[in-house]
């Protein structure tokens, strides 16, 4: 039997020699939610609802540039990737027909990512179910079998769709996440996980619509697994799990009154119907409904609108022909009529709600539901069967299991769902910089507390000062991590999502260069999980095609790492013929030599580049008014604060580590634990970005130590070595310390790291972000 690359042992990632894995992760890419062919952003409208012949056959990426993009993230230190890909990707022509070209696509890409040595795991990624009803994930043809019309989600508000909306230029900041309350992602939600239960005339193919959307989602998945599983050196090779769908949501399965809006629906933003009204003006009534906006205290009521569909429908016409599809629809599911008026919950002839709880209860047993009854029953059903699929296919398979998001996971401890391979892996977002586009450094509010009831009245959640803001977003993170051991046993926590928006303060970091903001929300939110700790995460994301007038090309979202329209990090501070590998103990090892024939782009700086490089120098936090007339000049992206030292592989366990980016100095608490017979390091990444070999210092609790740098992974990444003993062993290592005066010298005598960085806000003396 092979060994594995990437174990669980006692709740930890374990890697082939036994050291404890720090899984560093970003997504990759935020490009696969929108298909290739046509390749159209989501705010253009051109073929939209020609859904059954769009094609993801060059996403994430082409495989020709593959290595640009691993080579990149390999040197921002990343070593796992969160494999983004969609269920229309597979499945968009139509039930049961798979795009073979697609996944060969995907079985070349991941072969490449291999040669790059990150660990990959498969995320079947979706917002608010599909594109068609303004997110991403499942294709057109799912909500054609619901009986909804797509085409009339602008007019009823069933969805708020990008390019459907009247001013797509002008579409709200994170408005489309408000679909999740409106009636085309709650019904379809609704129908997927408990259809059978709530909707049981809906049968298609002589199957309730639940089971008929669910065995469709997870043959598509079996068919990727299957076909993964025969390409031979794809599975445990590189793709080590599969997590379970992303930001599962539980549709209107628990509302007690649908009359009014719940008081666990935080998030409202425009109109803001309740489930009634989204009933109704979905067949065409005119509802006045609530209009609210988000400011820095959460949202506020701003008014009334009225949407008047002028009695269009978000339900297929009773003369629909969609036999395209080749499925038969029971006599007893009338189209042309509101689903849940079929099912009793309202009397379309008197606009009367008969059955305001209906689904605050389950229809048979009348036990009341509510979202840790649905993510215990519902949603554990669900995630059953895909564990199971998966499996069958991929037995090895680590499966990371991720209920809805910020609520309690699963209470499976000490329950055959307690599965020994098996990750928790929540998400969270600093909802107040997300919906505000601002970095509040006064104050910030612990929302986790608030929705577990932690404080007599809300007020008191309010944290006060940058560094209470800071351990907020920790302790929140931690919180996480301690409900994942209370409620699913002992497992690997990884946050398979947290990110920062980059179009703050109105986009101006793209007028000036000062990413200040930027930098300082990415730092607090490493910070976090470093603190917390998590086994590993995933942050979102890394897109292709960021640009700074469309952000991610997605909904206006603008989170990627990489632009276009930014400068890319450095490879090194000083040139790479300049370098010495350096080492405080005499040691066998040496550093290996660049034997490539060519090089990547950006990893090549030489004294014969080096000036050119510099003719345009850049930095995150570049103020404006140190230099006013450099405008509309790119920066890097607050990389300072994304790429940073962390530990890869432990020879032992990971008692503490953290990265404090005012001083630039890293340190590491471990718990050593030698493996006989084989004299394994502990491995860190430690970018030169901020640790220079010749200029930084290292202090150890005992063993030695060496720093050198090699393309082993085909990319250049500098390493911290370190061969200690068993016990507590401690390590310190402090960066780039420079005067100030640097840009006195030549760059060649200097380095241009400092060069670019002196006078844009950088203080390269305390290697910090001013």
């Amino acid at each position: 039997m092979a060994t594995l690359r990437l174990t669980i042992e006692d709740g930890q990632f374990r890697d082939n020699h036994g050291r404890q894995v720090l899984l560093r992760g970003i997504n990759v890419a935020g490009d696969a939610k929108l298909p290739s062919t046509p390749d159209v952003p989501s705010h253009i409208a051109d073929d939209f609802f020609d859904g059954d012949n769009v094609k993801f056959h060059a996403r994430p990426f082409r495989k020709e540039d593959a290595h640009i993009h691993f080579s990149r993230l390999k040197r921002y230190g990343y070593n796992t990737i969160r494999y983004i890909f969609t269920w229309e990707a597979i499945e968009a022509a139509g039930p049961g027909k798979y795009d073979e070209v697609w996944i060969q696509h995907t079985i070349d890409v991941l072969r490449q990512a291999k040669e790059y040595g990150f660990y990959v795991f498969m995320d079947p990624h979706q917002d608010v179910w599909s594109r068609y009803s303004g997110g991403s994930g499942a294709p057109m043809w799912t909500l054609y079998a619901c009986g909804l019309n797509p085409q009339s989600f602008a007019a009823t508000e069933a969805a708020i769709v990008h390019n459907t909306y009247p001013e797509p230029e002008n579409f709200p900041k994170m408005i489309w996440s408000t679909n999740y309350y409106r009636l085309a992602t709650a019904t379809v939600f609704t129908l997927f996980f408990a259809g059978k239960d709530f909707a049981p005339k809906a049968i298609i193919n002589g199957v309730n619509i639940q089971e008929y959307l669910t065995s469709h989602y997870l043959g598509a998945i079996s068919h990727l697994a299957k076909r993964l599983k025969e390409a031979g050196d794809i599975l445990d090779d590189i793709v080590f799990g599969w997590e379970s769908i992303n930001e599962p949501n539980r549709g209107i399965v628990g509302n007690a009154d649908i009359s009014v809006i719940p008081k666990d629906q935080a998030l409202k933003k425009g109109t803001a119907p309740t489930l009634w009204q989204a009933i109704l003006t979905g067949s065409g009534r005119a509802c006045e409904v609530d209009t609210w906006d988000m400011g820095g205290l959460g949202p506020y009521k701003v008014g009334r609108s009225l949407i008047d569909p002028h009695g269009e429908m978000a339900w297929l016409p009773a003369d629909y022909d969609d036999s395209r599809y080749g499925w038969k629809r029971d006599p007893d599911w009338k189209l042309g009529e509101c689903l849940w008026a079929q099912h009793g919950v309202w009397d379309p002839s008197q606009d009367l709600l008969l059955k305001k709880d209906y689904f605050g209860k389950h229809p048979k047993t009348g036990e009341a539901l509510d979202h840790h009854k649905f993510i215990n029953t519902y949603f554990m059903e669900h995630y059953r069967r895909y564990r199971d699929t998966v499996r069958s296919h991929h037995p090895d398979a680590i499966l990371l299991c991720q209920p809805p998001v910020l609520e309690i996971p699963p209470d499976i401890k000490g329950t055959a769902d307690d599965d020994p391979k098996m990750v928790y892996t929540p998400h969270y977002y600093d909802g107040i910089t997300l919906m505000t586009k601002k970095w509040n450094r006064t104050w910030n509010v612990d929302v986790l507390g608030i929705l577990r009831g932690r404080y007599l009245h809300p007020a008191f959640a309010i944290k006060v000062g940058e560094t209470a803001i800071r351990n907020c977003f920790r302790d929140q993170m931690a919180a996480m991590r301690k409900e994942g051991f209370d409620y699913m046993g002992n497992h690997p926590v990884l946050m398979s999502e947290f990110g920062i928006p980059y179009d703050m303060d109105e986009k101006n970091a793209y007028k000036t260069g000062d990413y200040s903001s930027q930098s300082a929300a990415m730092d607090a939110n490493h910070f976090a999980v470093e603190g917390a700790p998590m086994d590993g995460y995933a942050l979102w994301v890394y897109a292709t095609q960021n640009d700074h007038v469309r952000g991610d090309q997605w909904n206006g979202e603008d989170l990627s790492i990489y632009s276009v329209d930014d400068q890319t990090l450095p490879v090194s501070p000083v040139p790479r013929g300049l370098e010495a590998n350096r080492s405080q103990t005499s040691l066998l090892k040496t550093p290996t030599s660049n034997t490539r024939s060519e090089v990547d782009d950006e990893t090549s700086v030489n004294p014969g580049n080096l000036k050119r490089t510099l003719t345009n120098p850049s930095i995150s936090s570049q103020p404006a008014s140190l230099n006013p007339e450099l405008t509309n000049t790119p920066g890097y992206r607050a990389a300072e604060a994304f790429v940073r030292p962390a530990p890869t592989a432990v020879n032992g366990t990971t008692a503490s580590y953290g990265f404090d980016l005012k001083s630039c100095t890293f340190h590491l608490d471990i718990t050593g634990a030698s493996v006989p017979g084989d004299d394994q390091p502990t491995t860190i990444f430690l970018p030169d970005y901020h640790f220079p070999k010749e200029q930084c210092t290292v202090q150890v609790s005992g063993g030695k130590w060496e720093i050198s740098t090699d393309d082993d992974e085909r990319a250049w990444v500098q390493r911290l070595r370190w061969w200690h003993g068993d016990g507590k062993q401690s390590l310190r290592v402090t960066g780039l310390v420079r005067p100030h005066n640097s840009l006195s010298g030549s760059a060649e005598e200097a380095g241009y790291l400092e060069q670019c960085q002196a006078g844009y806000g950088f203080d390269v003396g305390k290697c910090a972000v001013m």
